[in-house]
């Protein structure tokens, strides 16, 4: 079966740059990690569904992958939504410039880079689960 995904596909390319206008929680250490980027918004049903699985990934996979969920919206509206709480980073750009680079047009979408930037997964973070990343990591592990 082939995943639908919502934006101009990059896997196997290196990423357009992670651009952040401000982090809502600590900035992670991104050296050497895989990184799980989430596009979503607080009014998005099927984004605030996957936040749960994005929490279970972020507590089993946190020493190798680090996940941030990347926003458009205000900081203030990010920080009003109490529920699910968020347990990976949180980073707003109101500009979208990635997700313009990307070209996405629909939300939840999710890529996962692997240490070098190469883009390895793309689509929903709906795919995702503990199985399938621990897959990526230690096909894509140096």
């Amino acid at each position: 079966q082939v995943r639908q995904i919502h934006a101009r596909s990059l896997r196997g390319q290196p990423a357009p740059r992670l651009v952040i206008e401000k982090w809502l929680t600590a900035k992670p250490n991104l050296a050497g990690k895989f990184v799980l980027i989430d596009f979503w918004a607080t009014w998005c049903g099927p984004c605030r569904k996957s936040i749960p699985e994005l929490n279970r990934l972020h507590a089993k996979f946190k020493d190798q992958m680090v996940i941030i969920g990347l926003s458009d919206e205000e900081e203030d509206e990010v920080r009003a939504m109490k529920s699910p709480k968020i347990d990976y980073f949180i980073a707003i750009d109101r500009s979208a410039s990635m997700e313009t680079a990307l070209a996405v047009t629909g939300i939840p979408h999710a890529l996962i880079l692997d240490p070098q930037g190469i883009v390895r997964f793309e689509g929903s973070p709906g795919y995702l689960n503990e199985r399938n990343v621990a897959g990526l990591l230690a096909k894509y592990s140096k």
